[in-house]
């Protein structure tokens, strides 16, 4: 009893103070560019040199690579996952989804770059070509940022009413497996992102069909760094500090490209050669930032077509305080 009692007063008295923050992290993202931040934090071990600072003590970091957005986006709801990179209709689903407690809100955007969709059927050369025979490989089947770029491409050919047409035709499969089967003759369509979407178009045969950048009406963001307001509340430092392992390895990869490039080939083993990957990394229509952009433009167009059922007034209300200041849109 006096056990029990001497329990109850020291929850009582310390029921208020700050508990001790995660000693283990376990981070979600897919292949290729949009991550390359994350595959250089994982190479240099930046958040465990930025929770340290912080006096974090020894922050084991766990990284998990899948093929598509819809395992990183139950890994997020249920905790098992901490954070993650999405693509931003995934983000806006799971504010929607989430609005109120337990919400999941973004912390940072993840670089602007097109997602190219090309084919190697000569027939295709605009949406409106695909017959029922064609196959076209998207990371999750209406639900990647691919797949609703597809349909917001289908909507301005066919209509509103019409933005699900191509549905059908549509594949889930990772970006190595499907660049794969489209080299191999199995599908004749992906849409993809870099380094894969270039070293397809390097093919004879396979040609662009559209870049993303037409439908979203110029550049947009591939993703955003997302986690649970429960993880983002209880430890404050640890997020501190993936953000600024982020923006380090932002700036490090804008400034040391071929540097860069073999840190991401260390981590990812991607067939690619590093002079081809600088290449790739210098094209004038990809920028590592951490700014947002684009995110109120999937939100008007998934909210018009019944996606979701709640529109956010501006990108900030999916986003947490701490990503305010960033120039998003």
């Amino acid at each position: 009893m006096i056990r029990i009692a001497a329990l109850a007063a020291a929850a009582l008295l310390f029921g208020g103070a700050a508990r001790a923050e995660v000693k283990e992290l376990r981070v979600g993202k897919q292949y290729g560019f949009p991550y390359f931040q994350l595959i250089v934090m994982q190479d240099k071990e930046l958040i465990e040199k930025h929770a340290k600072a912080a006096g974090l003590g020894e922050v084991k970091v766990e990284w998990v690579t899948m093929g598509g957005p819809a395992a990183l986006n139950d890994g997020i709801l249920s905790g098992a996952i901490d954070f993650a990179s999405v693509g931003l209709p995934n983000l806006v689903t799971m504010w929607e989804k989430t609005r109120g407690e337990g919400a999941v809100r973004g912390f940072s955007g993840n670089n602007a770059m097109p997602l190219l969709l090309v084919s190697r059927n000569p027939a295709v050369k605009t949406v409106k070509d695909y017959g029922a025979e064609s196959r076209i490989a998207v990371p999750s089947a209406k639900l990647s940022a691919q797949a609703i770029l597809l349909q917001m491409s289908v909507a301005k050919e066919f209509g509103d009413a019409g933005y699900a047409k191509l549905d059908p035709l549509t594949l889930s499969m990772g970006h190595p497996d499907a660049m794969a089967a489209l080299l191999t003759g199995q599908i004749d369509s992906h849409y993809s992102s870099a380094p894969f979407q270039y070293k397809e178009l390097e093919t004879p045969g396979i040609h662009l069909v559209l870049s993303s950048y037409e439908p979203m009406g110029g550049a947009h963001s591939v993703g955003a760094l997302v986690m649970r307001t429960k993880f983002r509340d209880e430890n404050p430092k640890t997020l501190a500090a993936i953000r600024a392992a982020f923006d380090e390895a932002t700036e490090w990869v804008k400034a040391n490209h071929r540097e860069a490039a073999d840190s991401y080939l260390r981590v990812t083993k991607e067939k690619v050669a590093p002079g081809e990957l600088v290449a790739m990394m210098e094209r004038p229509e990809i920028e590592f930032t951490n700014r947002p952009l684009g995110v109120g433009r999937f939100a008007e167009f998934m909210h018009r077509i019944g996606l979701v059922k709640a529109k956010p007034e501006s990108w900030r209300d999916l986003f947490f305080p701490e990503a305010h200041e960033l120039d998003g849109n």
